[in-house]
């Protein structure tokens, strides 16, 4: 029955490649019969190509692509997945079928699932399973308010738009309260969720939310962290969420990845394959002790790393003090001389 569905939705989806590539795949355009964009994960460049009319199924079909740099290549069922970090095909036809309008088939009758531990990963798991993309929500608008767009598309980011928050010292029996949230996946090497970070927002203002701490983590972060695009032989490593979403729009074909406090970036593991790490340094004595720490650590394993210092406290307070522009004028010199034509080109406009 799976399959029979699968093969279903993706021929409905070969009708629809076009607007498919246009939602997924913002960062490409339209050459020919193709789409051409850098790679499954929306990052600018000229790698992945998907055929945009043809048969619905068999050789030459509609929604076939290909990445050559990888040679990765499937449908667009698992293009959507690619493109999500999905972990099933059973989530990859749930976004299909959103995509498409369709209704979810009815579940079959199971044993009810006993709760999960409180802050745990498996209840991180389950709360991310329940939130929706960020596109057009409150989280959206908030990101906005730090000067942050774009990022509608990132896989890593979602919002619940009534998420508990517990304060802190109430009594065990004490009800939650619910508010929206920014959610962003926290995840291990090989991309598997390990935990949650939850920015809870105020719904009037889009800011966040007045609650004390407005901000909380769950599940398992140690060596952890945000990951945003695909580590290859570079990546970037800082702090805050903020910090390395401002960084990666100042350097779109950057991976970067948000370890959430100064200690976590001073015990995140980094992932195989790099050759140069770009270290996000916060202003404050935490910061530069954690990214000395990780700094020491990645050249003992001989990976070349290079510090991003800011003028104010980190890359979002610069961002929405001084600008985009200027914002990518500061990080030029202090990038590796043979980064800079590959960080900087997409973003030369």
């Amino acid at each position: 029955m799976m399959e029979s569905t699968a093969s279903e939705i993706a021929q409905r989806l070969s009708h629809e490649a076009e607007a498919i590539c246009r939602h997924y795949l913002s960062n490409g355009r339209k050459q020919g019969r193709y789409w051409i964009v850098g790679n499954a994960e929306n990052s600018p460049g000229r790698s992945l190509y998907v055929l945009l009319t043809g048969p619905i199924s068999g050789k030459g079909a509609a929604g076939k692509w290909t990445d050559a740099a990888t040679g990765e290549h499937g449908d667009l069922l698992d293009l959507i997945s690619a493109n999500l970090r999905l972990s099933s095909l059973g989530e990859a036809l749930d976004e299909a079928r959103r995509f498409l309008s369709l209704p979810r088939p009815d579940p079959p009758p199971r044993a009810p699932q006993p709760n999960a531990p409180t802050g745990s990963p498996e209840a991180a798991r389950r709360l991310w399973a329940m939130a929706q993309p960020i596109a057009g929500t409150l989280a959206e608008g908030y990101l906005a308010s730090r000067g942050i767009v774009g990022m509608r598309n990132t896989s890593a980011l979602r919002f619940h738009p009534h998420c508990y928050y517990w304060r802190e010292h109430e009594p065990d029996d004490t009800q939650p309260e619910a508010w929206p949230a920014l959610l962003a996946k926290v995840t291990d090497t090989g991309g598997n969720l390990t935990g949650l970070h939850r920015t809870w927002l105020d719904p009037t203002t889009a800011g966040k939310a007045p609650l004390d701490p407005n901000r909380k983590a769950m599940g398992n972060l140690l060596g952890h962290g945000v990951r945003i695009g695909k580590a290859t032989d570079l990546v970037a490593a800082g702090e805050g969420l903020e910090t390395m979403l401002s960084l990666r729009m100042a350097l779109p074909d950057l991976p970067v990845i948000a370890a959430l406090s100064a200690n976590h970036l001073a015990a995140l593991d980094l992932p195989d394959g790099i050759e140069r790490l770009y270290i996000a340094v916060d202003s404050d004595k935490a910061g530069r002790f954690a990214a000395d720490t990780l700094a020491d650590r990645a050249r003992s394993s001989g990976i070349e790393t290079v510090p991003l210092a800011f003028r104010l406290e980190d890359a979002n307070a610069d961002l929405r003090a001084f600008g985009l522009h200027d914002l990518r004028a500061h990080l030029r010199p202090q990038l590796a001389p043979q980064d800079v034509e590959r960080l900087l080109a997409s973003s030369a406009a």
